[in-house]
Order: structure tokens, then C-alpha cells, then sequence
């Protein structure tokens, strides 16, 4: 049965991502039951860890929520979508609080990385600072990398002092 929550999981996060990449978009259709997945599978799974799970969610959304209005207020634009909020939040209810540090590291690194490859591809037509770029990919990317590698290695727990 937890086989197939995960198989869920990773099917989510697959179609998020490409959709995110096509359309600069993460519909609520699909972050939504993504976090409620996320917090079931651990009432059922791990009820021990449902309490992380939760401040997960909660710190997943307001971490970025707090950086989208830090931006707005500084460029008076948008540099985050509510929707990239929604899947940080159904990331922290899979993973738990504690490995929303890895994972924000992991997505804004592949986030960085895609935006200079895409600079060296399409020299002149894109800017980095006015071109929007979707970020859900990267945070699927850091979700399901870092998520797993951070539940199935305890020991990774120990390194949460360097961030």
C-alpha cells in the first residue's frame, strides 16, 4: 500500500514538473491532493512523524510565500508563482520540516544551473533578469532527490547544522 502512495507521489511530480515547464504553471488540481497525499501517507505510515509532516507543510508554503512578497517589494514584480508555494508545501508534508533546507538548496542549484544553460543556448534573446523561468521543475527535482535521499539515509539528519 505505501508503494503505491510513492508510486503517486513521483507521478505527480513528473506531470507537475513538465507541466510547469510547458505552461509556467502548477495547477491546484495537482499540488493540492499532492499535499494531502503527502500528510495521509503519513498519518497512515508514519503517524509518529505526522507533526513534522504538517510544520512541513506550513514551512514549505510560508517560506516561500515570505521570499515571493520580499521580491515584490524590492523589483514591484512577481519572481514566484502561488503555485511554486503550494508544491514547497506538499514537498515539506512528504519529507517533513527538517529537509526543506536540502531541498530549497537542491532546487535554487538546479534553478541556477538550468538558467545558465539556458543563457549559453539562446545567447542574446534571454535575459536572466527580466525572462521568467519556471521553478516548479527544480523543486520537483530537489523534492524527489533530496526527499528520498533524506528519508532513506538517517544519518543526513545529522548534517542539518551546516545549513
Amino acid at each position: 500500500m505505501a508503494l503505491l502512495f510513492i508510486i503517486v507521489h513521483i507521478g505527480l511530480l513528473l506531470r507537475l514538473a513538465w507541466i510547469d515547464y510547458q505552461q509556467m504553471l502548477l495547477p491546484d488540481k495537482l499540488t493540492c491532493p499532492l499535499l494531502w497525499l503527502g500528510l495521509l501517507y503519513q498519518l497512515c505510515f508514519a503517524a509518529e512523524v505526522l507533526a513534522d509532516a504538517v510544520l512541513g507543510a506550513i514551512g514549505g508554503y510560508l517560506s516561500l510565500w515570505l521570499l515571493y512578497w520580499l521580491y515584490f517589494f524590492w523589483r514591484r514584480c512577481e519572481g514566484l508563482g502561488y503555485g511554486d508555494m503550494k508544491l514547497f508545501a506538499a514537498l515539506g508534508a512528504w519529507h517533513g520540516w527538517q529537509s526543506l533546507q536540502w531541498m530549497m538548496l537542491a532546487a535554487a542549484s538546479t534553478a541556477l544551473v538550468c538558467a545558465l544553460i539556458a543563457k549559453l543556448l539562446f545567447k542574446r534573446s534571454l535575459s536572466l533578469t527580466t525572462t521568467p523561468l519556471p521553478f516548479g521543475p527544480n523543486l520537483a527535482i530537489a523534492g524527489g532527490s533530496v526527499g528520498w535521499i533524506y528519508t532513506s539515509f538517517p544519518q543526513f539528519k545529522n548534517l542539518n547544522f551546516l545549513l
